[in-house]
């Protein structure tokens, strides 16, 4: 009884060890009250598909979460902010808007918006196994080397 009661416990760890939530962060001004989280769940370790999340927040003001829909764990994720301080994700081909002065606004979007998708700040991706934020300026520097 003693065994069977051990054993059970360590069965079920290859089947929860494959599933993925993590997250990842860019720190807009350098602060952690003003910030874009990326969150991957992978609800059933035999799907290979993810849940992505973003979460955008400006503390205390305001803080939201959005899904961006599926994707894979090779799926890059660029955040480019325009002008205005709105920020454009892309997800894919996929796009989205979204805001940080009451982190309410959030639109799929049909096409690139006719004036650009603004300055590229940085990619999340997964780097070594690990979902990282790579600001462009440091994208660039990797490049190089």
């Amino acid at each position: 009884m003693r065994l069977r009661t051990l054993l059970l416990p360590l069965l079920a760890l290859p089947l929860l060890s494959a599933c993925v939530n993590d997250g990842a962060t860019y720190e807009i001004d350098g602060t952690r009250e003003h910030v874009l989280s990326l969150i991957r769940e992978q609800p059933y370790f035999w799907d290979s598909k993810l849940n992505l999340y973003l979460v955008v927040s400006r503390m205390p003001a305001c803080m939201r979460r959005h899904s961006l829909g599926p994707a894979t764990e090779k799926t890059k994720v660029e955040v480019y902010q325009v002008p205005s301080g709105a920020f454009v994700i892309k997800v894919g081909k996929k796009m989205f808007a979204t805001e940080t002065q009451t982190c309410e606004s959030f639109a799929k979007m049909d096409s690139e918006p006719p004036e650009g998708l603004g300055s590229l700040k940085g990619t999340f991706r997964q780097k070594k196994g690990v979902l990282v934020f790579v600001k462009e300026d440091e994208a660039d520097n990797s490049a190089e080397e």
